[in-house]
């Protein structure tokens, strides 16, 4: 079999399954896609067209994970770029699925999954895709509030406010305040309480001839008597007396006989 024969014979396999896998990677991303935004509705994100954004919305989905999105779009062009680095670059490829997992284990979390279910991911291609699709149709509601991540005090944390998607409770506590903007100079942060003096300090004593400021004086007492009360009104007169009835005249006498 000639050099010729082996490259056409490849030419050929590729022209049959180069489409079937563009179908594939196709249907993988919409449905992927689609799963992702029905999480992000549970989140709170605002805007579905997140989910449909490649690479954003992954940098979003790390954002729910409490962590750094910056990390996460780090390790997926590290991954691109060092992974067709000879004998090594395979290993360098597995950062972006690290960080992966890692988002994937805080917001399995958040929606009540517990970590054997990130098992999934060990099926290549499929199965984080069904993992999506437990979290975007299960029963189980957002919960933001769960332990502290164990990435919480170095450089994987998340201390970015981007509008439109929901701070989470350990960003705001390591970043600056929901509102994505510190307080101005000279004002607390909101909830901060005023320094405490040092022990034994008193407030300087006021200068001497110095005191309370004196009180206005009481509005004098008013001297005009109240307004006599109404007299009663008079008794009504008296009703008229009945006209008086003439008596009849007698009646005659007979005459005697």
């Amino acid at each position: 079999m000639s050099d010729y024969d082996g490259f056409g014979a490849m030419v050929a396999f590729w022209l049959v399954f180069l489409p079937i896998l563009i179908v594939l990677s196709l249907a993988g991303y919409v449905i992927g896609s689609f799963f992702l935004m029905k999480v992000f509705d549970k989140a709170g994100v605002q805007g579905r067209w997140r989910a449909w954004v490649p690479v954003y919305n992954t940098m979003v989905f790390a954002k729910l994970g409490d962590l750094s999105p910056w990390v996460m779009l780090g390790a997926v062009a590290a991954s691109a770029i060092l992974g067709q680095v000879p004998a090594i670059g395979w290993i360098l490829s597995l950062a972006a699925l690290a960080v992966g997992v890692m988002a994937s284990w805080r917001v399995g979390l958040k929606l009540g999954q517990e970590w054997p279910l990130l098992l999934l991911w060990l099926i290549p291609g499929l199965g984080p895709i069904i993992w999506l699709g437990i979290l975007a149709f299960g029963a189980s509601t957002w919960n933001p509030n769960v332990a502290p991540s164990p990435w919480q005090n170095s450089f994987l944390k998340d201390t970015t406010v981007w509008q439109g998607i929901p701070v989470q409770p350990a960003a705001a506590a390591a970043g600056p305040p929901a509102g994505g903007a510190y307080p101005p100079a000279g004002y607390p942060a909101p909830g901060a309480q005023p320094p405490v003096g040092p022990t034994g300090y008193a407030p300087p004593a006021p200068p001497s001839g110095y005191g309370a400021p004196t009180p206005p004086p009481a509005a004098p007492p008013s001297t005009t008597p109240p307004p006599a009360a109404p007299e009663p009104p008079t008794a009504p007169p008296a009703a008229p007396e009945p006209p008086i009835t003439p008596e009849p005249p007698a009646a005659p006498e007979p005459p005697k006989p």
